[in-house]
């Protein structure tokens, strides 16, 4: 019946239908707003009938697996492009005819992570980067500055806890979903090297994670709170003096305490090694080569990331913050102008890196995660786990590139 959506979100246009019907998958945004947005620039568009299935839940493992059907959307989103395996595998078309005269105008990193031998496979939508906030009254009154090592970290984490609040959230897991990267960074180490080998055997590595483990077990951290780290509740609802948490809360921050929070990149490890860092990613805009229409599936993704820069401008800043990933636009973005915003682009530009390389596979992402869980949570020594996750990882880049 026209007008009614199958279970893919693909409008059901009928057999006399004179436009393509596609269907566009989104996960769930947690602001406000966002889904309205993306439904409003999808009925804009004037060559397609587009419908939208927004997902909640795992929705990484849902689209993976949608694309190994016939039942898959046309045109998808995916955190930081698709994986390496979904390229390799020919489930995904190439898009870098998109571009034309803009290529120079999207984020390198993201560009580059979202393309593999030169060839781009997805379209970034928005730059998103992740950050620690902080009550400047509560370091204050502590006596302290805002912490730029780890072991600052900890000793701030420690003196701001009290019976009611705790010092620092980092997600109820103790911090295994998001401080894999940082971790590394804060060592002066990477996941890969330059030349795509493995990157973090170093002392400096199972040091770093070394102090995740005390971090969790100092009584310090946030754990069990009603929402996870992507989510400001936890900081808002003063549960914890710092946090770390997305670009994308700093409104909801802002009406909390208006002149009363600061942002940091998470810390270097000590005076001598490492640097600051903030990771920095992007779900990019990908179409699925099994689509029924794939020409009418890139022409829309051309019109809606690459054509339409008003949309992409309120998609970035309107329903929560976020940089646009094209740069002649982030200059436009009035609300990254000023005050911890603009602290925090500041982080991007000097302390940004890549959430994930391409070639860092998923069982490779796995097998990091696992050995996170059993380091942070359970104590196992950082140096044996790390090297269990080398051989799966070489393992990975041997199938990946052999």
């Amino acid at each position: 019946m026209a007008g009614c959506r199958s279970d893919s979100g693909r409008p059901e246009t009928g057999s006399g239908g004179s436009k393509p019907a596609l269907a566009q998958w989104y996960h769930q945004y947690g602001e406000a707003g966002t889904q309205q947005a993306v439904e409003r620039y999808a009925k804009e568009y004037p060559d397609a009938t587009v419908g939208i299935q927004w997902s909640p839940g795992d929705y990484d493992k849902k689209t993976a697996t949608a694309l190994l059907t016939d039942q898959g959307p046309d045109v998808f989103e995916y955190v930081n492009g698709p994986t390496i395996d979904m390229i390799k595998a020919g489930q995904v078309v190439e898009l870098t005819d998109l571009l034309g005269d803009t290529w120079h105008d999207f984020t390198p990193s993201l560009i580059a992570r979202m393309s593999y031998q030169d060839r781009l496979y997805a379209i970034p939508q928005v730059t998103d980067m992740q950050l620690l906030v902080y009550r400047r009254s509560l370091l204050s009154a502590a006596g302290l500055q805002p912490p730029q090592t780890v072991d600052e970290l900890l000793a701030a984490a420690k003196a701001l806890t009290t019976d009611k609040v705790k010092g620092l959230f980092v997600g109820n897991d103790g911090g295994v979903g998001v401080l894999g990267g940082p971790a590394l960074w804060s060592a002066g180490l990477d996941y890969l090297t330059d030349d795509n080998q493995f990157g973090f055997d170093d002392p400096a590595a199972a040091e770093s994670l070394r102090k995740l483990r005390e971090l969790f077990t100092s009584k310090t951290l946030l754990l069990g709170a009603p929402t996870d780290w992507s989510d400001p509740s936890a900081f808002t609802q003063g549960l914890t003096a710092m946090q770390f948490t997305g670009l994308w809360t700093l409104p909801v921050i802002e009406k909390a305490f208006p002149d009363d929070y600061g942002v940091l990149p998470w810390p270097k490890l000590n005076a001598s090694t490492g640097k600051p860092s903030v990771p920095v990613g992007a779900y990019g805009s990908c179409v699925n080569a099994k689509s029924k229409n794939v020409d009418a599936a890139k022409k829309f993704v051309q019109w809606l990331w690459v054509g339409q820069t008003d949309k992409q401008l309120d998609f970035a800043q309107s329903y929560g913050f976020h940089i646009p990933a094209r740069k002649s636009l982030a200059a436009k973005a009035e609300k990254l102008k000023s005050g911890p915003a603009a602290d925090a682009v500041t982080f991007v530009n000097q302390n940004g890196h890549a959430q994930t390389p391409i070639l860092w596979s998923p069982k490779s992402s796995s097998a990091y995660s696992d050995a996170l869980n059993r380091i942070i949570r359970s104590g196992s020594d950082p140096a044996t786990e790390i090297k269990a996750v080398k051989a799966v990882v070489n393992a990975e880049l041997k199938r990946i590139t052999g």
